[in-house]
């Protein structure tokens, strides 16, 4: 086990900068994600601890021991990416033992960290079958199985659930959790799925274009995000971001003014984005008030009810307890939670105080 530190890590091909100065220290036995969306840097940044890719300029160390300009195998990493690249003609066996083998690794230690691996991760009655024979998420367990028999300093994960349909992401990534959770390894992983990084992660990193735009704890994310950027990134149904300004000491958007939930966030004048979660504005069963949700489509989750609409100008998405019998056309009024507000500066991005 190992810590992990970048220091103003940069990566650029040619005159083209896509990685921009990360700094970043992963604790030992800490899980931490990357999370963006596609073309932000996060599997360049993997790739770069990895050895996998060059790093422009900046430093990498891993067990305080500086691995910048180290070979993959010098770093004593394993990873597993999104393809298995599980080798045909081998069983699970042979492929979870291979890299032992070309490292002069005794038969005997290779089938005793192969048989304890396959323990660990179910496959113990799958060792003789090809991976022909295999489902893809037995194929995932074997990759995650080759990686582990390294006994390295770090995992790292590049999207490793992407091939796996819904059901089966959901059972690899409770493993995937369970499995650092027994050996406590570091883990660095990669993925575009915010559930997969909410639900996994000790921290996360949010990357956009190349830049880190926020690095703290799933929660401390999700209710403090640092931008707008983050604020529509991270949440299961999607935040409502709208532009405001803050007026006569209150916070206007459109026909709407909002509960600040504090005092002044700035000064009169002040171009906003303004955030609130679909949860956090109450949708009544009546047509009074200075807000009325006009729904123009709803989405019934099961056990919630998501109403698509507009109130004052301002589009917005409610999301409530199941209610059966709401539908398009209706208008009924609407609440928001005091202090549930996101407000940021238009000009800058910069998250403003509000008091929770």
């Amino acid at each position: 086990m190992a810590t992990i530190d970048l220091i103003n890590v940069s990566k650029s091909y040619g005159h083209q900068k896509v990685v921009h100065g990360v700094d970043l220290h992963v604790d030992d036995g800490e899980f931490v994600v990357f999370l963006g969306p596609s073309g932000c840097g996060k599997s360049t940044t993997l790739r770069m601890i990895a050895g996998l890719e060059e790093i422009t300029s900046g430093t990498l160390k891993i067990g305080g021991r500086d691995v910048t300009r180290l070979e993959p195998k010098d770093r004593n990493i394993a990873m597993v990416f999104q393809n298995y690249a599980l080798y045909p003609h081998k069983t699970v066996a042979e492929n979870m033992g291979f890299a032992l083998r070309m490292q002069k690794v005794p038969a005997a230690e290779i089938r005793q960290r192969v048989q304890a691996a396959a323990e660990m991760l179910d496959l113990g009655h799958l060792l003789d079958r090809k991976p022909k024979q295999l489902s893809g998420g037995q194929m995932q367990r074997v990759a995650l199985g080759r990686a582990l028999v390294r006994e390295p300093d770090t995992f790292l994960l590049d999207e490793p659930l992407s091939n796996l349909d819904a059901k089966l992401r959901v059972r690899m990534r409770e493993e995937i959790g369970r499995l650092h959770r027994k050996i406590g390894t570091s883990m660095v992983y990669v993925t575009h799925d915010q559930i997969e990084a909410m639900t996994l992660a000790d921290r996360i990193v949010i990357m956009r274009d190349g830049h880190v735009q926020q690095v703290g704890k799933p929660l401390e994310i999700y209710d403090f995000p640092a931008n707008p950027f983050v604020a529509g990134f991270i949440g299961a149904s999607e935040m409502n971001l709208f532009d405001g300004r803050i007026e006569g000491g209150a916070i206007r958007a459109g026909g709407l003014c909002l509960p600040s939930g504090g005092p002044r966030l700035a000064p009169d004048g002040t171009d906003l984005v303004i955030g609130i979660r679909p949860e956090h504005i109450a949708l009544r069963g009546d047509t009074c008030g200075s807000c009325v949700l006009n729904i123009q489509a709803v989405e019934q989750l099961g056990t919630q009810t998501l109403c698509i609409g507009e109130a004052g100008g301002v589009a917005l998405r409610v999301l409530t307890g199941r209610r059966d019998n709401i539908g398009p056309g209706m208008a009924l009024a609407i609440d928001f939670t005091p202090g549930s507000l996101h407000c940021f500066e238009r000009s800058s991005g910069k998250r403003l105080a509000t008091a929770r």
